[in-house]
């Protein structure tokens, strides 16, 4: 069966990097080699006069500069690297003209600063790359700003930036076409797997904590790096040259709970990612986080989620492997 040609555009700033661009194009040609009746016909856009001149390196946007329309296109994403300025009236109209049209709108990186000043992104979830998530939130308190990969939220689609582009553009191939293609897509790019939307994004140390404390960040370092065989808050201390009475103080001020609550849910959070993402036994994941025993691990993870490592699981792979919203599946 032939299937419509889907036209998507990219609407580009100078300072987008040549690897988002690349990894949202292979995608896309890549479904169509392997799916010959997949057709999508990918248009890029300069946002601003001048874009066309080298960049740094000798990196070029592709393209041509917008001409003053925005028509006949199904997906719109808006994409750049760094935050841009005020958007002109002439490209503000042009937007607001393309959701008018039923085109569905989408940002990458940092492309969400436009759409959140036109007031397009009010009400919707939206991935917001960790280095701008409370700058983003202070200045568009009416957007749902996420700590996620990607969110798909009814014609709103959003990805925080670097590789999770990819993976936006496997949840299209996916809603378009079905996880089929979605999964040949990812095999012909040796995509290790395929990431749901609602996964988080890996924060830098210091940022997760919110602290440069040299004896906080070297203990959490140490949790991390023992999460099998657990380590005692008295090891801990004496691992990082403090005593056990300093160390409680050092995690009460700046992470509001002792050492043993916030490695116990560093072990669940590793617990929950092996759940969702291996096949692995219930009782081995358990052994793996530092649980002696599966009634002791179902009961530590049912208090901290609310639910049985089983239901979770049993719950979260009955879902669609992309973790749309809600508001897109009824409308499936």
């Amino acid at each position: 069966m032939t299937h419509p040609v889907r036209r998507i555009g990219f609407l580009l700033w100078p300072g987008t990097r040549p690897l988002t661009l690349a990894l949202a194009e292979e995608a896309l040609r890549v479904s169509q080699r392997v799916h010959p009746d997949v057709h999508y016909e990918l248009l890029f856009l300069q946002a601003e006069p001048g874009a066309e001149a080298p960049l740094d390196g000798g990196w070029q946007l592709p393209g041509s500069p917008w001409a003053g329309q925005l028509e006949g296109l199904h997906k719109l994403l808006l994409v750049t690297d760094e935050p841009p300025g005020a958007l002109s009236p002439a490209l503000s109209a042009a937007l607001k003209q393309a959701v008018r049209a039923g085109c569905v709108l989408g940002a990458v990186a940092a492309g969400v600063y436009p759409l959140a000043q036109l007031g397009l992104l009010d009400g919707y979830r939206a991935a917001v790359h960790w280095r701008w998530q409370d700058d983003f939130a202070e200045r568009f308190p009416k957007v749902i700003a996420t700590s996620h990969l990607f969110d798909w939220d009814r014609d709103r689609l959003t990805a925080c930036g670097g590789l999770a582009v990819l993976d936006l553009l496997l949840a299209v191939l996916a809603r378009d076409h079905g996880a089929e293609l979605a999964g040949a897509v990812s095999e012909e790019l040796v995509v290790e797997r395929i990431r749901e939307g609602s996964e988080r994004q890996r924060i830098p140390l210091q940022n997760r904590l919110g602290s440069s404390h040299p004896k906080l960040t070297q203990a959490v370092l140490l949790m991390e790096a023992n999460i099998e065989e657990p380590l005692t808050t008295d090891e801990i201390a004496q691992h990082v040259c403090v005593s056990r009475r300093q160390l409680e103080r050092i995690f009460k001020q700046y992470l509001n709970r002792v050492p043993s609550q916030y490695y116990l849910e560093l072990r669940l959070n590793k617990a929950r990612q092996l759940l969702m993402q291996t096949s692995k036994s219930i009782i081995q994941i358990g052994l793996s986080c530092g649980f002696s025993s599966g009634p002791h691990f179902s009961s530590a993870y049912r208090n901290f989620f609310g639910a049985t490592p089983r239901e979770d699981r049993n719950q979260r792979r009955s879902a669609s492997p992309f973790e749309l919203t809600e508001s897109v599946a009824e409308r499936s």
